[in-house]
């Protein structure tokens, strides 16, 4: 026998008791065809470890002659096994060696996978699930794995991270229209929820970064609900108007079945001018629970926008004809919505009030001229984020001036 070949010692064990198990380990240490020796008293070794090797994909070269099974150190069995050349089944992706990564992303995700983690070997024969969005050019973006690190990082529990007891000193006027911007973060928000909830079950689990990044989404959006809907009733009024022309336009966000297009519509357009919004909020709030709670929601929505902007980059430039498609929705959109009121003259009348600070003539007025500059730089924005996308500054002016008065 050579006397470099490993030897598996697995003394009165049998394959039937867990003896199997050393095996493979020894074998899972040797190149594909290389040999192992394997010893052992059990008296049904040789015809259990024939078994096993056929139904494992390995060869049973069977007893070595009397010499070398002496030379192997003990009486009994001496048998050798070589590791079968066949894999196991597919990779899901490949794993650099010594890497803590979670493998390759490969540019479409097999539905052979399922729900098998990145990195792992896929033994043939399962369920072949279909997720639509499979595709990584259709979701994919390179800073997917920060973004969720930060996701993580940023997570805020509203019972500690608000002071929902600070001082409230502000005229009842200015807290009848926090109430009523309030309720109407709150219906926003929920669409902003529904949204990639809609999209979640779709992604491959292949892209477990994306998939685990739109989980937080929602988890974040639903806080942001919770938040906003409990600063309304902190003074113990009713919930104010919800305007139809708002809902109508929040439900043509729940409409849209293309995830580009409703991550273009929802995170490029809405949510980044709700930046502006949270920032605005943030500055003129008379209490320091609306201002803390406006500063925690922006910095959880910056990273969706972060998100949908990152991808919906990478998708333009690996579908030339996805811009078209986006700048179709966007006139789609303001088309089905040209007869609606949009924002409802309740909200914007409170935004005047709470950049006001006051009921006098002076004040309304400088609120008055604090929204229009509020507007100025949503439009901006907008602006901005869609040049990113590859939009000349002609038809990125344009399409910004198209996004719905509602903000979102």
């Amino acid at each position: 026998m050579n006397a470099a070949l490993p030897v598996v010692d697995l003394g009165p064990l049998g394959l039937d008791g867990g003896g199997h198990v050393l095996v493979k380990l020894a074998l899972a240490e040797v190149d594909p065809g290389s040999a192992v020796v394997v010893v052992g008293e059990h008296p049904d070794l040789a015809p259990h470890l024939r078994a096993w090797c056929t139904a494992a994909g390995h060869a049973f070269d069977g007893a070595l002659p009397g010499d070398d099974a002496s030379r192997a150190g003990r009486t009994g069995h001496a048998l050798r096994v070589r590791r079968g050349a066949t894999a196991r089944g597919r990779w899901s992706g490949a794993v650099p060696a010594g890497s803590a990564d979670r493998g390759v992303v490969a540019d479409v995700a097999d539905a052979s996978w399922g729900l098998a983690a990145r990195g792992v070997w896929v033994e043939a024969g399962g369920p072949t699930p279909r997720f639509a969005l499979d595709h990584k050019d259709d979701i994919w973006a390179d800073d997917v794995p920060r973004l969720y690190d930060r996701a993580l990082a940023g997570q805020w529990d509203p019972a500690t991270a608000v002071p929902w007891d600070a001082p409230r000193t502000h005229h009842s006027v200015i807290e009848q229209a926090i109430v009523q911007v309030m309720t109407y973060l709150v219906e926003n928000e929920e669409a902003a929820l529904v949204v990639p909830a809609r999209f979640l079950g779709q992604v491959h689990p292949h892209f477990a970064e994306v998939q685990h990044l739109l989980a937080v989404q929602v988890a974040d959006e639903a806080r942001h609900a919770h938040v906003f809907a409990r600063r309304a009733a902190l003074g113990g009024a009713p919930p104010a108007l919800s305007g139809a022309g708002g809902r109508s336009s929040l439900q043509t966000l729940l409409d849209e079945p293309d995830f580009a297009v409703a991550a273009f519509l929802l995170s490029v357009l809405g949510e980044g001018t709700f930046l502006s919004l949270l920032g605005f909020i943030e500055r003129h709030a008379p209490d320091e629970c609306t201002r803390t709670i406006a500063r925690l929601v922006r910095a959880d929505e910056a990273r969706h926008v972060a998100y949908g902007v990152a991808h919906l980059e990478r998708h333009c430039a690996h579908d030339p004809t996805l811009r078209a498609r986006l700048a179709q929705a966007v006139e789609r959109r303001y088309d089905a919505l040209r007869t609606t009121a949009g924002l409802n003259q309740e909200v914007f009348d409170s935004l005047v009030l709470l950049a006001a600070g006051t009921v006098d003539p002076a004040g309304v007025a400088h609120g008055w001229a604090a929204v229009q500059d509020l507007q100025a730089d949503m439009q901006q924005g907008r602006i901005g984020r869609l040049a990113r996308l590859g939009f000349t500054t002609a038809e990125a002016d344009s399409l910004a001036a198209l996004h719905t008065r509602n903000f979102m």
